[in-house]
């Protein structure tokens, strides 16, 4: 019924962008709660969004990064909706459960997230080495077909956003590196704060709390932001963006590849033409 309402509506609304979308449950992001007016149950519901929160925004930093959205939802439906059912059916709700539950498929998200930026670096090394010089065969002849040459291919509508679609990828991509490199510090930190132990470090102490407070704050800010970029380019959300900048992206590529040849058609022709024109003279100077 739901849905039938806002099909109904969106049909008097021209523009694609603000059109009314039903949320689905089936996706990657977890759905947030409406906190009512007097609601007794206020303060349960805002600590439960809060952690809501931090998955939709994994889940957003995830898509960044190239996790496949398979993957993902794998991750949400085995750590967060099978063991939160047999939770239900065992003993009811438990929203500390939950809570722990999201927290367990969050860093599994952020673990995939890791990897894929570790191996980022290790290609970035290993594309730094020099390659070996390949030999070419001097005067080799090359073969092109002559066709016809037909008109120059033309772009498609969404071959036409990708540029600017690609400057927006940029810019989450490089918030997206700036929240990993900030989480690499908090990491440090922590790793020095448990070992500052003993009643002689409590100042070095105090101030490596201080640094990781500091950092979790610059962090959750920086995961904020992340989806407000793509918002205020008229998304829902990064997992709509990405669909559209994956296609876009895709369509791009193959009007490039018509452009080459086509470009490749116009020139072989030249050469044709041109090998005609001399043949002709040849023969007629004899």
């Amino acid at each position: 019924m739901k849905r039938s309402y806002t099909d109904l509506i969106n049909i008097y609304v021209k523009d694609d962008k603000q059109k009314l979308k039903v949320f689905d449950r089936n996706g990657v992001y977890l759905p947030t709660k409406k906190i009512g007016k007097n609601n007794p149950k206020a303060e349960q519901i805002k600590a439960d969004n809060q952690y809501r929160t931090m998955w939709n925004q994994t889940v957003d930093r995830a898509l960044i990064s190239g996790v496949p959205e398979g993957q993902i939802l794998e991750v949400k439906q085995s750590e967060i909706g099978q063991k939160v059912k047999a939770s239900i059916q065992k003993s009811g709700r438990n929203p500390a459960l939950f809570k722990s539950l999201i927290m367990t498929a969050v860093y599994a998200l952020e673990l995939l997230i890791s990897r894929i930026f570790k191996n980022k670096v290790t290609a970035a090394v290993v594309k730094a080495e020099p390659e070996p010089t390949k030999v070419r065969t001097v005067n080799e002849p090359v073969t092109v077909k002559s066709e016809p040459i037909s008109e120059i291919p033309k772009k498609s509508e969404l071959a036409s956003k990708y540029l600017r679609l690609a400057d927006i990828y940029t810019k989450l991509e490089k918030q997206n590196t700036a929240i990993y490199q900030r989480e690499q510090q908090l990491d440090c930190v922590e790793k020095e704060l448990a070992g500052a132990k003993g009643i002689f470090k409590a100042k070095q102490r105090k101030e490596l709390q201080e640094q990781a407070e500091q950092l979790q704050t610059q962090i959750a800010r920086m995961k904020q932001y992340l989806s407000s970029i793509v918002q205020g380019y008229g998304y829902k959300n990064v997992k709509e963006f990405m669909a559209e900048f994956k296609v876009s992206k895709a369509e791009y590529a193959d009007y490039q590849s018509a452009v080459a040849r086509w470009k490749q058609q116009e020139v072989q022709e030249r050469e044709n033409n041109r090998q005609s024109y001399h043949y002709r003279s040849d023969r007629g100077g004899r």
